[in-house]
């Protein structure tokens, strides 16, 4: 079993809004490893990634950082996984 951490910039416009927050959720839930993210930025305590209420509780906004803790056989995929969503403007070209 594997633990692995991660800090990522969120970028898209809306933050982890609507959307944004339910492809991370589902992107999340793929996974059978724990994984817990935190607004770093607000300093948040962590929530449970696979809860759309606990991803929107965070209130992460355009430009904020997140922190990623997956726990688990499959920790590493899922933390990359996320990772590309997030690096991906979740699917959507980047606002300028």
């Amino acid at each position: 079993m594997s633990s692995v951490t991660l800090e990522l910039e969120v970028k898209h416009e809306a933050g982890l809004h609507l959307r944004p927050a339910a492809m991370f959720v589902q992107t999340a839930a793929a996974f059978g490893s724990e994984i817990k993210v935190r607004n770093v930025t607000r300093g948040t305590p962590f929530r449970d990634a696979k809860s759309a209420m606990g991803v929107m509780m965070l209130g992460v906004t355009h430009g904020q950082v997140i922190g990623l803790e997956a726990h688990g056989d499959d920790a590493e995929a899922a933390v990359q996984a996320i990772k590309e969503l997030v690096e991906s403007n979740f699917g959507e070209p980047a606002s300028t």
